[in-house]
């Protein structure tokens, strides 16, 4: 059998881009309307500073405009509440996203739940899983809608084939199967106390790994033929690059997978490119809908 093909996330997520750079045009000529992301971040993680420096320069690439607010990691959740409320109320400001995680003691929930669902482009708020389950439009979390366009691009249909879901967290996993639903696949939800993983794994013609567990999927337990989303990135030691050195891998064991599946992901390069591109596509979607406009066919 041959080797699978490799689902080229940077290709998907600059297909992507390009639309909602159009989009963007579009709305600046028509409707004067520039589309305006506000990014929130608390504390000093670093890992999410170079999030945000990436989400605000694809942002400004496509036209849009961006307003951050950098919180130091002592900022009392009163304060993260109010400004939350004033960016709410701001009109000129179509998407609010709260970069995750947040510093202890801030209660993320109560946090996600105060976003203006209508500007929550992030699509956690309770108003928007509770939309994405029913069958309501909403605003999609990123990643997972990045998966599902990857995955209908690339499959002939996803009606009646089995699709496993590896971890159950409100940000991939759920919205994920719930997406899945959507499109009619028979969807079962695999986490840390599934009994016999390896032989669910057997059974998806879908698999979409997302438990941040490096290469926890061995390439064996991979269904011939399945076509294979791999979330996970974890740094693992890289002893070949150097005393100290690390290097970034999925959930699941690629080398082996690819030898066995008929399409995968690979890390980095799968799906991490679609997130970004996925939330300027919220972006838009968002400020068209706050003017009363149809969504954009991107």
């Amino acid at each position: 059998m041959s080797e699978a093909k490799i689902i080229d996330g940077r290709k998907f997520a600059a297909e992507v881009r390009r639309g909602v750079a159009a989009e963007v045009a579009a709305l600046k000529s028509a409707h004067a309307l520039t589309p305006t992301l506000a990014i929130v971040l608390v504390g000093d993680d670093e890992a999410s500073h170079i999030y945000v420096r990436a989400k605000g320069r694809q942002a400004e690439e496509a036209g849009m405009a961006t307003l951050e607010h950098l919180l130091p990691r002592e900022t009392p959740e009163r304060d993260l509440l109010t400004l939350i409320q004033r960016l709410n109320a701001d009109d000129t400001i179509n998407g609010i996203l709260i970069q995750l995680p947040l510093p202890a003691p801030i209660a993320t929930p109560k946090v996600l739940a105060a976003v203006d669902p209508a500007k929550d482009v992030d699509g956690f708020h309770p108003i928007n899983v509770g939309r994405l389950w029913s069958g309501a439009p909403g605003m999609v979390p990123c990643t997972p809608y990045g998966c599902m366009a990857m995955l209908k691009a690339t499959l002939n249909g996803l009606a009646g084939l089995r699709a496993l879901v590896i971890g159950r967290s409100n940000i991939v996993g759920k919205p994920m199967a719930a997406l899945l639903l959507r499109e009619n696949a028979t969807v079962t939800i695999a986490h840390s106390k599934t009994r016999d993983l390896a032989e669910r794994c057997r059974e998806a013609d879908v698999l979409v790994a997302a438990v941040g567990h490096a290469r926890l999927v061995k390439g064996v337990w991979i269904k011939p033929g399945a076509c294979v989303l791999d979330v996970g990135i974890n740094r693992v030691s890289a002893p070949d690059k150097g005393k100290g050195k690390t290097r970034i891998v999925g959930d699941v064991d690629f080398e082996v997978a690819r030898k066995v599946a008929g399409h995968i992901t690979p890390v980095p390069g799968g799906v991490g490119p679609m997130t970004i591109a996925c939330l300027m596509r919220n972006t838009v979607i968002a400020a068209r809908r706050q003017r009363g406009l149809p969504d954009p066919a991107i």
